[in-house]
């Protein structure tokens, strides 16, 4: 179940960490290279610890690397690894918050396209609106939209347990024109990365207690009040007047209230969404670099 190989570690550092191995292990001083992959494995979490001194057991505890000299040739190390990995509990949860009109959906479409749509679960909070069919139309219209009690984040949050325990969820469907929730759902099969968007999903406490990754993309009002009007326009049957009524009475003082505030828990701040290609490339990379050492760590 484990070995003293050399070439072990240039598998573990190719594979886990998304690149080539950058040394050659043949002419690498002991000390050096313990280090190396101390800090490598250490920040990958592929490993629990490495001793630096005294004994060593015959087998390690499931992914626990030690690096010792070998008795025979001082310069070099091996590598006893036990390969029983702990397989990863939960899907990493990623989210992406913003303003209304900000780019979400452009930077978690092409998040989903460049790392594959068969590893990603995608919720999208403006799917769990509360149902307001049992109210008139006219008191349904008057409902702030952009208040957190508008929307049943307890079931979105029940949903994300569920697919962490690898069990499948229904989606609600919800009509924006109508403002309720239609009989169609959507099946959602559980997958090593789940994306939640919504504006409000920083701001909810609860929610954001699930979210593993929060990204924050951050988009110029005019910009984003823009891309809102032609969006409501165009998608939810919206005349430009209701849209740039309800702009003033509910989005922006929401906005200002609630999702600026929430920015400062982000992890990472991405201006202008999916139309940043540098930080496309980074969050790309490092979704797929977590998704890389979580193959390796279930590999028997």
């Amino acid at each position: 179940m484990y070995g003293t190989t050399t070439s072990l570690l240039a598998n573990i550092t190719s594979l886990a960490f998304h690149t080539q191995p950058l040394y050659n292990l043949a002419h690498i001083q002991t000390a050096t290279l313990a280090q190396l992959v101390e800090q490598r494995i250490r920040n990958a979490q592929v490993v629990g610890s490495i001793p630096t001194g005294g004994s060593y057991p015959a087998t390690p505890k499931p992914g626990v690397a030690f690096i010792y000299r070998l008795f025979f040739d001082p310069k070099s190390v091996a590598i006893q690894y036990n390969l029983n990995m702990p397989k990863r509990a939960t899907p990493l949860v990623v989210g992406i918050a913003g303003g209304s009109g900000s780019g979400k959906t452009t930077l978690a479409d092409l998040i989903i396209e460049r790392v594959g749509p068969d590893r990603i679960a995608y919720l999208l909070h403006d799917a769990y609106y509360k149902d307001l069919s049992d109210l008139p139309p006219n008191q349904r219209a008057a409902i702030n939209f952009d208040h957190p009690n508008s929307l049943d984040t307890e079931l979105l949050n029940l949903h994300i347990q569920q697919l962490k325990n690898h069990q499948p969820i229904d989606l609600p469907e919800y009509d924006f024109k109508t403002h309720s929730r239609t009989e169609k759902t959507y099946r959602i099969e559980p997958r090593p990365v789940i994306i939640v968007e919504g504006i409000l999903i920083f701001a909810e406490i609860s929610l954001r207690s699930l979210l593993e990754v929060k990204i924050f993309v951050d988009t110029d009002p005019d910009i984003r009040f823009i891309r809102r009007l032609e969006r409501d326009i165009n998608e939810r049957g919206r005349t430009t007047e209701s849209v740039i009524k309800q702009y003033l009475a509910t989005v922006r003082p929401m906005h200002l209230e609630f999702v600026e505030p929430s920015k400062r828990y982000a992890d990472v701040i991405i201006p202008e969404g999916g139309l940043n290609a540098v930080a496309m490339e980074m969050v790309v990379a490092r979704l797929e670099s977590l998704l890389r050492l979580d193959q390796v760590m279930r590999q028997d």
